[in-house]
């Protein structure tokens, strides 16, 4: 008789025969930056979650750093917003200093810049706009011009997430031409229109102010498109690729892994989050066996690189059960 529970026996040999593991290493971190001082506001859809000024940024990062967090991805809110974002590529923006002030204070800390101009236009798409109509090859020169801003400022990795076709040649070139060859790309291949981002517009201001992202963002329906649209990524010259949503979106997750041997990242996004902290508020699940359940299931899927809110509180479990 074939015994399997002869593996599950005790914690010691379920560690042994355990086939994925989450590691800090994984993880990587949102943070959302604002122009101004003083700046430490809660975002009420994101229990725990903050819009930071510089000043203020700091006190996260030392956070961030003390749990041995690698890596954080940087979301600017700008002073100023208009029909061409024109604040994404200032190299006096926020993000900019922000890119500078980390390198300034944990050189090796890891930094992915967003690239996308929803934070900084005035209309709050992420592209340009000519009569209603999000316009893909004007929009290129705009996100090339932010890609390299916050590379020299930087940053080690840009990460486009405007869905805007073609964009991922258009930036690498960008980078290459004023010598940042040496900066990664992480495409948001297959970005998905769901209504899972809903708190992050509130954290980055960058909820439209008329229609939707469904023109360019991915169909929810489609999982054979993500693969088109991870293989665009990669022969284009991204060097990370990405789904976005997460948890709704493992079965993609998984195809893409079985397609490609390229790195893959997940986002954990603002919805899956927010569900996990309310539910864990009004006592309805155990907060710390869900959330370690959900970043097993990513890697299980096939994802090595989890960009997740959950990122402080899942370094800190991980370093508990180590000692």
């Amino acid at each position: 008789m074939i015994r399997l529970r002869r593996l599950r026996g005790s914690e010691a040999i379920r560690n042994m025969v355990r086939e994925n593991r989450v590691n800090k290493e994984d993880l990587v971190y949102p943070m959302f930056v604002a122009e101004g001082t003083g700046i430490k506001n809660p975002v009420d859809s994101m229990p725990g979650i903050y819009q930071y000024s510089l000043d203020t940024f700091e006190e996260e990062l030392r956070r961030v750093a003390d749990a041995g967090i690698s890596a954080v991805l940087l979301f600017g809110i700008p002073a100023h917003k208009d029909e061409v974002g024109s604040s994404a590529y200032d190299d006096q923006g926020i993000m900019q200093k922000a890119v500078r002030r980390i390198k300034e204070l944990y050189p090796d800390m890891i930094v992915i810049a967003d690239i996308c101009l929803c934070e900084y236009t005035s209309h709050g798409h992420c592209g340009i706009i000519h009569d209603g109509k999000i316009l893909n090859d004007e929009t290129h020169p705009y996100l090339g011009k932010m890609a390299v801003s916050l590379a020299k400022a930087g940053a080690d990795m840009v990460a486009p997430s405007d869905m805007m076709d073609g964009h991922t040649a258009y930036i690498r070139k960008a980078l290459d031409d004023n010598g940042l060859t040496d900066v990664l790309i992480m495409g948001y291949s297959a970005k998905f229109a769901s209504g899972y981002y809903a708190p992050f517009r509130d954290a980055a201001h960058s909820a439209p102010q008329f229609g939707d992202r469904r023109t360019y963002q991915m169909d929810p329906a489609n999982g054979r498109e993500a693969l088109r649209e991870c293989e665009a990524d990669i022969a284009e010259g991204a060097d990370i690729i990405m789904v976005k949503p997460a948890l709704a979106y493992l079965d993609v997750v998984k195809d893409v892994r079985n397609h490609t041997d390229y790195p893959i990242a997940v986002y954990n996004v603002s919805g899956e989050y927010s569900m996990v902290k309310a539910a864990a508020a009004n006592g309805w699940i155990d907060e710390k066996r869900i959330v370690m359940e959900n970043m097993t299931a990513m890697k299980r899927a096939g994802a090595g690189i989890i960009i997740t809110y959950h990122a402080i509180d899942v370094a800190k479990w991980l370093e508990s059960e180590s000692i």
